[in-house]
């Protein structure tokens, strides 16, 4: 939001546009790859079988149901992929990595982001009350409800986290998070999903455009898999790989989770200071009723 203001109150000189690019390219998939060392796939059995069918189901739901109708509207291609994503998986930390992998404009990923923000905060503040009145008593079932329909980390937190205080009842905070992060495990499988559909729908256009294997399965959607998986075989036994202590271990993975939240926030801000509001009135507010219809 300050970054907004400033370049299209004050407004930004054009020597700082090699930096923003860096910002949103290299640190930016620096963050997400980082952001691997703190998702366990150990923590997927506190749930069960509980959350795993119905994040699933609603993933693939709201991807599909995205793409429809951005299809039926007339949305770009690359707008309507980033709603979708930002819906269905885990909000702005989706967008913002899927963006580069699909060569979306600043501009799309700035509305796809708003899209998914507006809903996200309307959802935090409502469905606490919603999930209440559906799920009375059963606190995991409020968990998994709001771990799968609100769409980034921190709206899945602030709403558990007003729910657990409200009727005093941590155990729907557990399991909203654990929720949301089996959520956030499958963005390494969309990503490249997403890739490979819009690098194939371009090489159907241009035969002679030939692909390379990174720029279908990016490297730090590896490497964010492979710091997941590190992690997981950290969890297994009392000393992670049997020389570390679990407090260091665990200090450092929060240490590493930190720089990974810091590198997000930069990127973040540096896509607020490389948009002008003045190009996103060309996108109209198709997008938007496609992000709010996708959330309800």
């Amino acid at each position: 939001m300050l970054g907004l203001i400033i370049r299209n109150v004050v407004g930004l000189p054009a020597v700082y546009e090699k930096g923003l690019r860096i910002c949103i390219r290299l640190v930016l998939r620096l963050g997400i790859a980082l952001l691997g060392l703190g998702l366990s796939l150990a923590t997927i059995l506190d749930i069960g079988l509980l959350s795993v069918p119905v994040v699933l189901l609603c993933i693939a739901a709201g991807l599909i149901s995205v793409m429809l109708i951005s299809r039926a509207l007339g949305l770009p291609r690359r707008l309507g992929s980033l709603i979708a994503v930002g819906t269905s998986i885990c909000g702005v930390s989706a967008i913002v990595a899927t963006s580069p992998v699909i060569e979306a404009e600043e501009e799309e990923t700035s509305y796809a982001v708003a899209c998914v923000t507006l809903s996200g905060l309307t959802a935090l503040f409502c469905y606490p009350f919603l999930a209440d009145w559906i799920f009375l008593g059963q606190p995991r079932q409020v968990g998994v409800f709001l771990g799968t329909a609100i769409h980034d980390t921190s709206q899945v937190t602030g709403a558990a986290l007003m729910y657990a205080e409200q009727v005093n009842e941590p155990a729907a905070l557990h399991a909203a998070v654990v929720t949301k992060l089996v959520r956030n495990l499958c963005m390494a499988a969309a990503i490249p999903l997403m890739a490979f559909l819009y690098h194939r729908s371009r090489m159907d256009r241009v035969k002679e455009d030939t692909q390379k294997w990174h720029q279908v399965v990016p490297l730090f959607v590896i490497a964010f898999v492979l710091l997941a998986a590190l992690n997981s075989i950290a969890e297994l036994g009392e000393k992670p790989y049997g020389l570390i202590e679990r407090e260091t271990w665990n200090t450092f993975q929060g240490h590493v989770v930190d720089v990974s939240r810091w590198c997000l926030a930069i990127a973040m801000a540096a896509v607020g200071l490389g948009t002008s509001l003045s190009k996103l009135k060309g996108l109209g507010l198709k997008p938007l009723c496609v992000g709010f219809f996708a959330s309800v």
